[in-house]
């Protein structure tokens, strides 16, 4: 059988077969017996979905550009709306801004008038105290010329018996001096009066007038000579004194080290007392 003959074979035999299934008598169905009816649920009823219909022949026009610009538009109206936002948050900070700035200006100038309160505050206390100092320092001072003045009147009394009353006052009061009061007593007793009360103003500036020219000498000169010839007399004996002291802390250290060098190789028991401390 050649290929041709196949090929007719094939498209006859379907052929064939569609007939006999034409042919064939149809089966009578199975009557059901009958049943009892039942209640059927409800469903919800849906709709027919009916799709658009589209003319058929005819052209649909997509305007692209129509489309393009409702975009835009979209675009610019969400881009105009973020814009006023910004703006809108942008003010506002400003308006923060200005009032927090507003606020510091105020606290600042409030800082300045409390401490320009305090310092005015401080001002008048430190016057109230150097003005109670003053006024102590016055009556203070005042007292002090009184005791003084009444001082001098008793001793311008006592006279040459001044000498006596303080060795009797110490003897009475029978109290170990202190520093201050030795040296007060020594520079009382080394000061030299200076009496010149009998002087006047005009004694004292010039060449005094009830002297005649030919007297070689002035009270004044005198004076003053008298008194450099005291300091310088001073002056020597504190130069003595402190020469004198220096010499005999020098041989008092040379006496120390000689007695810790022969205590310190003497032979023997016994504690004795070397370098500065016993052993």
């Amino acid at each position: 059988m050649s290929d041709t003959e196949e090929q007719e074979y094939e498209e006859e035999q379907p052929e064939e077969e569609a007939a006999e299934e034409e042919e064939a008598p149809e089966e009578p169905e199975p009557v059901a017996e009958p049943e009892e009816e039942r209640p059927k649920p409800s469903r919800p009823v849906v709709p027919p979905l009916i799709p658009p219909k589209i003319p058929e022949g005819e052209r649909v026009d997509f305007d692209v550009s129509d489309i393009h610009r409702k975009r835009m538009e979209k675009d610019l109206l969400e881009l105009q709306t973020l814009i006023d936002v910004h703006f809108e948050q942008r003010k506002k900070e400003e308006e923060e801004l200005i009032a927090l700035k507003e606020r510091i200006e105020r606290r600042r100038s409030e800082r300045a008038e409390q401490q320009r309160f305090r310092t005015e505050k401080e001002r008048e206390r430190q016057a109230k105290l150097a003005e109670e100092k003053m006024r102590k320092e016055e009556e203070e001072a005042k007292k002090r010329a009184e005791d003084d003045a009444k001082k001098k009147k008793v001793l311008s009394n006592m006279g040459a018996h001044f000498g006596g009353y303080l060795v009797k006052a110490e003897q009475k009061r029978g109290k170990r001096q202190t520093g201050r009061e030795m040296k007060l007593r020594i520079l009382s007793e080394r000061k030299k009066p200076l009496d010149i009360d009998y002087m006047g103003e005009e004694q004292l500036r010039a060449w005094p007038a009830w002297l005649p020219p030919s007297q070689p000498s002035c009270p004044t000169r005198e004076k003053a000579q008298e008194l450099s010839n005291w300091i310088h007399q001073l002056e020597s004996e504190k130069f003595d004194l402190m020469a004198k002291l220096k010499q005999q802390k020098y041989e008092i250290n040379v006496l120390y080290n000689r007695i810790s060098h022969a205590q310190k190789f003497r032979k023997g028991a016994g504690k004795g007392r070397v370098g500065g401390r016993w052993k």
